[in-house]
């Protein structure tokens, strides 16, 4: 597969990007970690003002009406900043598996409170079950924003609803994270009323494929930031007369960090792309996807941190900002072991 981004998405690119370095500052960011993970302004600003929030939904349904490596691109950039955003629960799971599976009503009522930013919605996915009255009963233990949501976006294997955050049997814990800009809660739904998808299997392979890209997308941006900032800070740091970057050993780490990179962002628009057009292999390469890019922005944090040196370690700086991020971003929507295991399934069937 040939691929090269066209003038529409390097626009789309350049203005994400611009839009997080001037909005998504650490110090914002540190400040929505005192509260509840989510820098409300900026959360405002991306949905009204940059207009993107809608990228990937169905200009029908109020969206932008373009793909997953729009989506990608978005993702990348606020990544690369660690912003401080439910975009990833709210916009990418929820909206993406409404709009595929959602009945009309819920798309009509829903969608365009999620795409404005007035309502914030959670992705709870196993383990639940509806009894025989359709009452849905079950704990998810790590929901993204669930502590701030207002309305969650409910599957199991079989079935999905919709189900009002205040509905009657719905108990939300917030939970302590690594990465409080990205804050778990653990949600219990007990004997709950929800309205059904209609058609829930389109709504989580939806939300899942959305999910998979939007992840590793994010963990790409943060890897790319990390050797900017290291390279950077080689430049400036000297030891014995000389900066940093000039030592080979130093060279050789940041000379990993890059192919690494490079390697992830062939992985992360074949899976946008392959997923867009329907190819045979979409699956594949969004297992791959995420399960190396994950890996990778942790390999590029941690390189990060100790390629700054005692500065690196302290509260003071930024890398424990990227290091949490990246350690949250291996584990969520299923670690690298648990992806790898789906590729090796999807390659030797019953051999595996």
């Amino acid at each position: 597969m040939e691929f090269a981004f066209t003038d529409e998405q390097r626009m789309v690119a350049d203005t994400a990007r611009d839009f997080f370095v001037e909005n998504a500052t650490s110090e914002r960011t540190r400040k929505a970690m005192a509260a509840d993970g989510i820098d409300r302004a900026l959360w405002n600003d991306f949905c009204n003002e940059l207009g993107l929030a809608g990228v990937s939904i169905p200009e029908e349904l109020g969206g932008a009406g373009l793909g997953l490596v729009e989506l990608a691109i978005i993702a990348e950039a606020a990544g690369s900043q660690v912003a401080a955003l439910p975009q990833l629960g709210s916009l990418v799971l929820c909206a993406k598996a409404i709009a595929a599976g959602g009945t009309a009503e819920q798309q009509q009522d829903i969608l365009p409170g999620l795409l404005t930013g007035e309502t914030i919605a959670a992705y709870v996915h196993d383990p639940v079950f509806a009894d025989s009255d359709g009452a849905i009963s079950g704990t998810a233990q790590f929901v993204l924003h669930g502590a701030s949501a207002q309305t969650f976006v409910v599957t199991s294997n079989s079935e999905g609803w919709v189900v009002a955050a205040d509905a009657p049997g719905v108990t939300v814990m917030p939970l302590t994270t690594m990465d409080q800009t990205r804050p778990y809660a653990r949600v219990t739904l007990d004997a709950v009323r929800g309205t059904p998808l209609a058609d829930a299997g389109k709504a989580m392979q939806a939300a899942h494929q959305a999910g998979f890209v939007a992840v590793a997308a994010e963990a790409l941006g943060l890897a790319q930031e990390a050797l900017d900032r290291t390279v950077a800070y080689s430049k400036e740091r000297v030891q014995f007369g000389r900066p940093i970057g000039s030592f080979q050993a130093y060279k050789h780490r940041v000379a990993d960090m890059m192919v690494d990179i490079e390697q992830a962002r062939s992985a992360v628009y074949w899976a946008a792309c392959a997923i867009d057009e329907g190819a045979e292999e979409a699956a594949l390469a969004a297992h791959s996807a995420k399960s190396f890019a994950a890996d990778t922005a942790f390999r590029c944090a941690a390189d990060m941190m100790q390629l700054h040196g005692g500065i690196g370690f302290t509260w003071e700086h930024d890398c424990h900002l990227f290091f949490k991020r990246a350690r949250a971003l291996q584990s969520m929507l299923g670690d690298g072991n648990w992806h790898r295991e789906q590729i090796a399934k999807m390659v030797l069937g019953e051999t595996a």
